[in-house]
């Protein structure tokens, strides 16, 4: 049997549409299937309301939830929705209208998957990042919530006065007289609303619920900006590589922050945002009761975050990290880089960590270098040296759609066999693991696709 058995798809044909007023409320998945089951005008208001023009324009407009998706696209005919490179059933036009529609379910929740359309035979619009969220993506029935704080402004002394903003995540389950584990997410804002592209809270509610992972405090924190700083040391380090690469103050402080290979952004959490989050909260010290996530440049810097204080963070979970050259300099006093880290991994004594890498094979930016090449000589390294590791290599490109969709199994085998009577463990590989072969690479040539 196909993998798809009930789809959803709409194609309205090349025509202007006309106009939804622009404060009508934009639907969900659900939602639009059930207007498709008994087609109606209030089908086709739903569709223009709900996604963008540019997205129907150009065949990228998709909605999900669970294992339900709908698609819409325009095109002058209509064209053949293609699932996971497999066709999917007939569409159906819609009485009276241009609009085609038909309807499945993706049977691989928690997972990555992609779609695209053949318009004349021809190739046309898609997605390769659609996730599929399995149900410990939302809140399950009788499981309770957290309290998420409101904004915590930061102004740190390591980086000269540079504000950070931090949200804290205090799991109902958590006791005062019981220290809890810790998890710090680079990028925080984005990980914090239950219903958008990263259901973090939902996960970690269900997971703690469920006793597969710890009671858990979790930081949220943004990258910090330096620009109320000026003349300090890393003011003008940060204006300078801004001017350089022609990036924004504050994305340049970003990439200060998370791209740099030197323990000073692991020292900024262990002696300001830990240390003043543990005024608070009773957290545990030990590494084996700590971990630290994030995607792209939060990736590398939660790896390195580990790498540098292993006696801090045991545990990391890294999303299409850039173990490139962002930050690297012409400079012997500092001569490591992100590209460095496959060869650091393989020269230097191991660490005692746990490693959760995820990365896509058209995570493609040569600007910097070739992180999907990147990671799979990381993915290598820790093999060779016999890290407790995992990496999901897929076919996405780069964003948080692939490890988002596989966060819940993630979280349960970054914490796996936890233990909170200890303080230490010995991570090593896993049998699975080392019985496998090596990651490799194949061979294709750039004219085709």
């Amino acid at each position: 049997m196909s993998r798809v058995t009930r789809f959803v798809a709409v194609t309205i044909l090349a025509f202007a549409l006309a106009p939804v007023p622009v404060s009508a409320q934009k639907s969900t998945a659900p939602q639009l299937i059930e207007l498709a089951k008994s087609p109606s005008p209030a089908l086709r208001n739903a569709i223009i309301t709900t996604f963008d023009a540019k997205d129907l324009q150009e065949g990228t407009a998709w909605a999900g939830h669970a294992s339900d998706f709908f698609f819409a696209t325009r095109a002058p005919t209509i064209p053949l929705l293609m699932v996971d490179d497999k066709p999917g059933p007939e569409m159906h036009p819609l009485s009276g209208t241009d609009i085609c529609y038909t309807a499945a379910t993706i049977d691989q929740p928690g997972k990555l998957h992609s779609f695209y359309y053949l318009v004349n035979g021809a190739r046309f619009g898609g997605k390769l990042d659609v996730p599929a969220f399995g149900p410990l993506s939302y809140l399950q029935p009788g499981v309770p919530s957290g309290t998420l704080s409101e904004k915590i402004t930061h102004v740190s002394k390591i980086y000269d006065g540079m504000k950070s903003e931090y949200w804290i995540y205090v799991p109902s389950q958590y006791k005062p007289d019981t220290p809890a584990a810790v998890m710090v997410f680079q990028d925080g804002g984005g990980y914090t609303n239950r219903d958008g592209n990263n259901p973090t809270l939902n996960v970690i509610d269900n997971l703690i619920a469920q006793k597969k992972i710890p009671v858990l405090i979790c930081i949220f924190i943004n990258p910090g900006d330096i620009s109320d700083s000026p003349g300090t040391p890393t003011y003008n380090f940060v204006k300078a590589y801004s001017e350089k690469w022609n990036r924004t103050l504050k994305d340049s402080m970003r990439s200060t922050l998370y791209d740099t290979v030197s323990d000073r952004y692991a020292r900024f959490l262990r002696d300001e945002i830990l240390a003043d989050v543990a005024t608070k909260y009773n957290l545990r010290k030990d590494a084996y009761s700590r971990a630290i996530t994030g995607l792209s440049s939060g990736g590398i810097c939660a790896f390195n975050a580990a790498w540098q204080m292993p006696d801090q963070f045991g545990r990391v979970i890294s999303w299409i990290g850039s173990f490139s050259a962002i930050q690297w300099k012409e400079d012997p006093t500092v001569p490591d880089g992100g590209q460095d880290y496959p060869d650091k991994i393989l020269r230097e004594p191991k660490r005692n960590i746990r490693v959760w890498l995820q990365e896509g094979s058209e995570d493609l930016d040569l600007r910097y270098g070739n992180w999907p090449l990147a990671n799979l000589r990381m993915g290598n390294a820790l093999k060779a040296k016999e890290y407790d590791f995992h990496f999901s290599f897929g076919k996405g490109t780069h964003n948080s759609a692939h490890g988002a969709a596989e966060f819940p199994a993630e979280m349960i085998w970054l914490w796996r066999d936890y233990d909170p009577a200890k303080t230490s463990q010995t991570f090593e590989i896993e049998p699975a693991e080392k019985s496998k072969p090596v990651f490799r690479v194949s061979v294709t040539n750039r004219d085709v696709e």
